[in-house]
């Protein structure tokens, strides 16, 4: 086994790097050895952001507490060493991850140096199940990155959620299906209601493959964002749309894909209207507001209004530029406001 101590010879941090220029070393070799002394590095590297975090949240602190300097005395010291703002939040969000997970006794000092610091972060923001699952798998002395935190997540997410059929859980424990690929099936199933659930349910326990869950995950997804694009569509709402009826259809003819994409184009068109309406209203009154300070003495600002008439009037006219072989086009929209009466603000 590699050693990856690091000494200290007169107050200086050393490692031993293998010589690049050294022809006896197998590439094997060369790659154990700078691996290792990377680790020695991101250890240390670790430990001494965790500390720096902790001072840099004394010092936030004490001016909190005592209410002196409006964050002045805190930024004050960042600036006079050098450090950004976001680099100082950085390194105290490591340092209330160390302590999150040290506190909750799901970690050993000892076992930090196995981390790297963004899986230390990300297994801090996880569930304490994940937390004590992640930790331990470190105190066995492995070494931590944001894959292992995430392979352990998934484990974790599938074998104890109630949306994963029987059949999938046992294929994924005995990796028959790779257990990545059942998390996100969690994560779609979570967004739908009951009956939509168990539809899908039904599916995969008859076929308990990785098609069908990869088919399964991909109709969850869409069936999740059909439901929420649905209800932000007031043209649907006004009209009393059966969303059930509809959707069973879509399902039975293969095109819920193509529906969804329907309802989510249709709400964002609804939405860039209500956008263009606002901001058309805010234009008219600064011309408004313009035209009423500016007269004869200002034609240039005169020159200025008539030429963006074409945006404020009852009728925006908007020129789409030619492109290629394409010639421009003028795309003309009234504005109608039943409030107002027709074109007027």
């Amino acid at each position: 086994m590699q050693d990856t101590s690091a000494p200290i010879r007169n107050g200086e941090f050393t490692l031993q790097v293998p010589d690049p220029d050294d022809e006896d070393i197998s590439e094997f070799d060369f790659q154990q050895q700078v691996g290792a002394a990377w680790e020695v590095c991101d250890r240390f590297d670790l430990q001494t952001d965790i500390w720096r975090g902790r001072i840099l949240r004394a010092i936030r602190d004490r001016e909190k507490n005592t209410g002196e300097g409006r964050g002045g005395s805190f930024l004050n010291w960042l600036q006079n060493n050098e450090i950004s703002k976001s680099q100082a939040y950085s390194w105290i969000e490591l340092a209330n991850s160390a302590d999150t997970l040290l506190d909750a006794g799901h970690l050993e000092p000892d076992s930090i140096n196995n981390f790297s610091k963004r899986a230390f972060v990300k297994t801090a923001q996880s569930a304490p199940e994940i937390q004590e699952l992640v930790s331990e798998t470190a105190r066995q002395g492995e070494r931590i990155t944001t894959r292992e935190v995430q392979q352990l997540s998934d484990e974790w997410t599938t074998m104890t959620s109630d949306l994963v059929p029987a059949e999938i859980k046992t294929k994924a424990a005995n990796q028959t299906i790779p257990i990545r690929h059942v998390a996100p099936l969690v994560k779609e199933l979570e967004k739908l209601p009951e009956a939509h659930q168990n539809t899908i349910q039904s599916e995969l326990a008859a076929s308990p493959d990785l098609d069908t869950l990869k088919q399964a995950t991909a109709e969850a997804k869409q069936l999740a964002k059909y439901l929420e694009a649905f209800g932000n569509v007031q043209a649907l709402t006004e009209q009393s749309i059966d969303l059930e009826s509809s959707l069973e259809e879509a399902l039975r003819l293969g095109c819920l894909n193509i529906t969804a994409d329907l309802v989510n184009q249709a709400s964002q068109l609804e939405h860039m209207v209500a956008k263009l309406y606002t901001t058309w209203r805010r234009l008219r009154r600064l011309t408004d507001k313009l035209h009423n300070a500016s007269g004869a003495s200002t034609p240039h600002l005169q020159s200025l209004l008539q030429a963006l008439e074409r945006l404020y009037s009852d009728v925006l006219e908007v020129e789409l530029g030619a492109s290629g072989s394409n010639p421009s086009e003028t795309i003309s929209i009234q504005v109608l406001s039943e409030s107002h009466g027709s074109g007027s603000d």
